[in-house]
């Protein structure tokens, strides 16, 4: 059987363990994955792209476990009243190729982004950083803040959107949390000014320069998130050229980051090998250092690998025959007779 986890099992199983541990606990993982880049088979994902959005797949094994995300990008669904990004994902045995998870993946997306950004931060930024501009107030941005503020201590957060009622939205999820102060801006610039750490989560598929050079201050860190395919940036270029860049897989984000504006033979950092100790991070605390984040298949390696752990430790899920079972594993048409329909499907909590 293969464990199933549905939106409702996803949303039981973070509110069991808990937000702020199932973010720490992520991030934990995908940076332990990370160290052990070199053991995995990696490739930029298969996009199909349209002009109003993006359809891809996003592969990734290991010697054990293989892994896939379907995942889209339609910013225009939310006038539409559906979600820009949706995903769900597989992790299946490379020994069988048998799945053990299937599994939504919208709201695991946005807290594996969360915690990459938060496993990058915390390899890249001052130790003493405290404040942080939000720029991009939409699904993506709670997840975002709460990880900064549980992860690395940000006090305050700075937030700005084109669509006053995204930055309402985003302060009425996080009136709860008393110890994290949201400041209300009316522009970019002003919410930036100040800041040790800017994050830039927006979803507008364009060549945009949200961030440009006068904006940045000595020991910025800044976390690109929203710059994740081709044809679409948030940062000047001018801005990269000022900092020191890091990037997950190099090959896919010279294709779909920020440094998709730039010379193939622009210089940038694979965070692997600064978290595994082979290179280094940031080297002053003058030093502007940039996140390029496109997000990676295999930070949903890491998530569907810590799903399936808690879900079997919690009981969360269900079970469902995603693959015929038989008493004789050469008789496939027998499933096509009457009478061999069972109960597939046990709901486990």
């Amino acid at each position: 059987m293969t464990r199933f986890i549905d939106v409702p099992a996803m949303s039981k199983l973070i509110q069991t363990v808990g937000l702020k541990d199932f973010i720490a606990q992520l991030a934990d993982s995908i940076q332990a994955d990370f160290v052990r880049w070199p053991e995995f088979e990696k490739s930029a994902r298969i996009a199909s792209h349209s002009e109003i959005g993006v359809i891809e797949l996003m592969p990734v094994s290991d010697a054990e476990r293989y892994a896939f995300k379907y995942v889209n990008g339609h910013p225009g669904n939310t006038a539409r009243g559906l979600y820009t990004v949706m995903a769900f994902g597989v992790l299946a045995e490379v020994e069988t190729g048998y799945p053990v998870l299937l599994s939504e993946l919208t709201l695991a997306t946005a807290l594996r982004t969360c915690a990459t950004s938060l496993m990058a931060a915390r390899a890249l930024a001052r130790p003493d950083a405290r404040r942080m501009a939000l720029i991009g107030n939409g699904a993506q941005s709670e997840f975002q803040a709460l990880a900064f503020h549980y992860g690395l201590g940000i006090r305050e957060i700075a937030i700005y959107d084109l669509d006053p009622r995204a930055s309402a939205k985003l302060q009425r999820n996080l009136a709860e949390h008393t110890g994290l102060k949201i400041i209300p801006c009316t522009s970019t610039a002003q919410a930036v000014a100040g800041a040790d750490i800017v994050t830039t989560v927006t979803a507008d598929k364009a060549y945009a320069t949200i961030i440009t050079p006068e904006m940045l201050e000595p020991g910025m860190h800044i976390n690109g998130v929203g710059g994740d395919c081709p044809g679409k940036t948030e940062l000047h270029a001018d801005v990269l050229r000022a900092g020191r860049v890091f990037v997950e897989y190099e090959p896919q984000t010279r294709v779909e980051g920020d440094i998709q504006q730039l010379p193939a033979d622009f210089p940038v950092v694979d965070l692997w090998r600064v978290l595994a100790g082979t290179a280094v991070g940031r080297q002053d605390a003058a030093q502007i250092t940039i996140f390029d984040s496109v997000g990676f298949a295999l930070e949903d390696y890491s998530t569907l690998r810590l799903v399936h752990q808690l879900a079997l430790q919690w009981d969360i899920g269900c079970d469902v025959e995603l693959v015929p079972g038989s008493d004789d594993p050469k008789d496939l048409f027998r499933h096509t007779r009457p009478g061999a329909a069972r109960t597939a499907m046990r709901r486990v909590a």
